[in-house]
């Protein structure tokens, strides 16, 4: 155990967090998590508060690796697939990845809570309504709520995007460049009740996208027959959270653009007004260490909810920062900073396609020319798995850094344009048809 006898506080008890201390209690340290939040095991009424969650590879790589994968699979539903609705009701299938590969749908509630209890029975202290007013960084000192000051040998900050840790960094530390970046659009919660006999109103097994140009809607499953649906507008403008003011706009909006699910929602307009409007947004740093103190998780790479990666990458700074602390000994090693400048690269990767991902699924995956690509790429995959893995089974299949992925994917994206354009793929071809045309070939020789 490489962190014997160390103290060391976490601020902030969500995901990360509290996955983070299960990871260095393991190495011997003594972890005190303090959270201004009540604790959120005494609170069941949080509808509306979240983005249900899609975990894969990477996320589950961080659960295994503390031996608690099982219990979280648990509390999962896998989903093999997108389903697109179009504004006619008319369904297109898109699968994930491979067959007998899938994401997996899990409540943020559900699975933060689980997570606080394995670490509490790994003896972290949890000490909740307890805030963080601020941190002397030189000292490695933790100012809080209830009066007191304490002396820790490591703090990490895991308090989110707001993190109260980041910013006493950028008070001592005013050369660390952060960016905190709002985008013009925000989100609402809605659920799909389950039927009467608590069976799930929609394929359970698929991700549901309602992909309407400016605005979309998904759909994840619940273990309780219910979906977790999320409505994704502008906040300003036409058709934007600020022209929905009243029930009647609601229900012409849904009419309009989402009839199908607006049958599925009795009470569509009670659950809109009485769920908060969320914001959406990035946030990065150039230093994820200051002495003592680090960053993990969104308090330095938040991004937006589009390629569900924002847990995943969060426990994957777990993992490999776990790794690295065996690898070196400790969190006191000469090569930490050459680590953690790595993990900033590939994160601000993760925000680019997450960036990407947005516009793909609200205005890519209602057109007939992305599906078609999709298909000819995983066709080329699937022959050619050695030189042609999709851009979105690098993201969520695999455990190669974001950067590399970025990278890849772009070029492969170049590629399947020029293959598209020079042979006018622009309906569906039989197998056959692509073979006549020489597709591989094509795609090979660009490769080479």
């Amino acid at each position: 155990m490489y962190l014997a006898g160390k103290k060391i506080s976490i601020v902030g008890g969500g995901l990360v967090g509290s996955l983070l201390s299960l990871y260095l209690t393991k190495q011997g340290a003594k972890v005190s998590v303090f959270d201004k939040r009540e604790d959120l095991r005494l609170d069941q009424n949080l509808a509306g508060r979240s983005i249900n969650l899609a975990l894969s590879n990477r996320g589950m790589q961080a659960l295994d690796k503390v031996g608690i994968l099982e219990d979280i699979m648990l509390i999962s539903m896998p989903m093999c697939k997108r389903i697109m609705h179009a504004v006619d009701g008319q369904l297109t299938e898109q699968p994930y990845g491979k067959e007998g590969q899938a994401i997996y749908s899990v409540s943020r509630h559900t699975l933060n809570a689980k997570l606080i209890d394995l670490a509490e029975h790994h003896s972290v202290n949890f000490s909740f309504q307890t805030q963080c007013l601020g941190a002397d960084i030189h000292e490695t000192k933790l100012k809080l709520s209830n009066q007191s000051s304490l002396q820790f040998d490591f703090i990490f900050g895991a308090d989110g995007a707001g993190s109260s840790i980041r910013k006493a960094i950028s008070k001592s530390f005013p050369d660390i460049k952060i960016v905190e970046e709002l985008i013009d659009y925000g989100y609402k919660e809605l659920t799909i009740p389950a039927n009467n006999d608590g069976s799930h109103k929609l394929a359970k097994d698929a991700l549901h996208i309602w992909p309407r140009k400016s605005y979309m809607v998904i759909a994840l499953p619940n273990l309780d027959g219910t979906f977790t649906c999320t409505l994704f507008s502008p906040m300003k403008g036409k058709s934007s959270f600020e022209s929905l003011v009243n029930s009647a706009d609601i229900d012409n909006f849904f009419t309009d653009n989402f009839f199908d699910l607006k049958q599925l929602i009795p009470d569509l307009s009670v659950q809109y007004f009485n769920n908060p409007l969320g914001s959406l947004g990035f946030v990065s740093s150039t230093c994820w260490k200051a002495k003592n103190t680090f960053l993990i998780g969104d308090a330095c790479h938040a991004t937006i909810p589009f390629y569900g990666q924002g847990m995943n990458a969060g426990f994957e700074d777990c993992f490999l920062l776990n790794n690295h602390i065996i690898e070196e000994g400790g969190l006191n090693s000469d090569s930490i900073d050459y680590f953690l400048n790595n993990r900033i690269i590939d994160t601000m990767a993760m925000q680019e396609l997450s960036r990407i991902n947005f516009i793909e699924m609200r205005d890519k995956t209602a057109t007939n020319q992305f599906l078609l690509q999709k298909k000819i790429e995983a066709w080329f995959s699937e022959k050619n798995p050695d030189i042609w893995i999709p851009l979105y089974s690098m993201v969520t299949f695999s455990h190669m850094p974001y950067s590399q992925a970025l990278s890849l994917g772009h070029k492969q994206d170049l590629i399947m344009k020029k293959v598209m354009a020079k042979n006018n793929l622009n309906r569906f071809f039989s197998i056959r048809e692509l073979e006549e045309k020489k597709i591989e070939t094509q795609i090979k020789d660009l490769i080479n």
